[in-house]
């Protein structure tokens, strides 16, 4: 059983196995946010904030703290650090479990136009609508940039980072939203094409939601592989047993 676990991320499933880890006794948790984020949800435990130095910083890290599992909780399309915690991992001798919640399914309704990379987006967007919600995250809206014919109406924490496509709104929100929510922005905005990620997960399938009620295509950007040789599971209670830590005691 562990004493010390390292977990990358600021996901929910991070924050959700950080307060299970930090609750039991004689465990310590370490939970490193990017800092990408000015205000980050709350997490238990310790936290630390910025980069390793690619994986042979992390490694060291993981030695010289003393880590006994790292957990890469981090979001599914942050390929490059789950590529640095399996080689660190692997350099430290420490045992990796990467989380990632499974990605959504297509219902009945759904009119769902599946791409591999925000490149093959910005490709397919023009012959599906000329007012697209772009809700691909602050820090992928360049693969758009070359885009003339289509106004952007992007969602974000934090302001994006240039460069942006020429017609673009931005607004600043921190979600979770409904799915009344996501429908009236929607119609305000007069959006005739939405684009996101597969990210999975309850908080952000809303808008899939009122996509699929107002009858509007979606370009989906499928996930980056995990690298060769790495598995994933799929919740905090897979973690839980894969780190050989029984659940929680049930409260009366």
């Amino acid at each position: 059983m562990p004493a010390h676990v390292l977990i990358l991320g600021g996901t929910t499933e991070a924050r959700l196995l950080a307060a299970e880890l930090a609750a039991r006794p004689g465990l310590r948790v370490t939970t490193s946010l990017a800092g990408r984020v000015t205000r980050p949800a709350a997490v238990a435990g310790e936290v630390r904030t910025g980069g390793f130095g690619g994986a042979e910083g992390l490694a060291a890290w993981l030695a010289e703290r003393r880590v006994d599992a790292l957990v890469d909780a981090t979001h599914p399309f942050a390929a490059r650090i789950t590529a640095h915690a399996a080689r660190a991992a692997a350099t430290a001798g420490v045992p990796l479990v990467v989380v990632r919640r499974p990605g959504w399914r297509p219902g009945e309704g759904d009119r769902w136009h599946p791409v591999p990379s925000l490149a093959a987006a910005a490709e397919a967007l023009p012959g599906l609508g000329r007012r697209a919600f772009l809700s691909t995250g602050r820090l992928g809206l360049a693969a758009f940039a070359q885009l003339t014919g289509v106004h952007f109406v992007v969602r974000s924490v934090e302001p994006p980072e240039p460069p942006l496509p020429p017609h673009t709104e931005v607004l600043l929100a921190r979600g979770p939203f409904t799915v009344s929510d996501e429908s009236a922005l929607l119609r305000r905005h007069r959006i005739d094409v939405l684009v996101t990620k597969d990210s999975g997960g309850a908080a952000t399938a809303a808008k899939l939601t009122a996509a699929r009620e107002l009858g509007l295509p979606v370009v989906l950007v499928g996930r980056p592989p995990l690298p060769a040789g790495v598995t994933a599971v799929p919740d905090v209670p897979a973690v839980l047993a894969q780190l050989d830590l029984a659940p929680p005691p049930a409260t009366a």
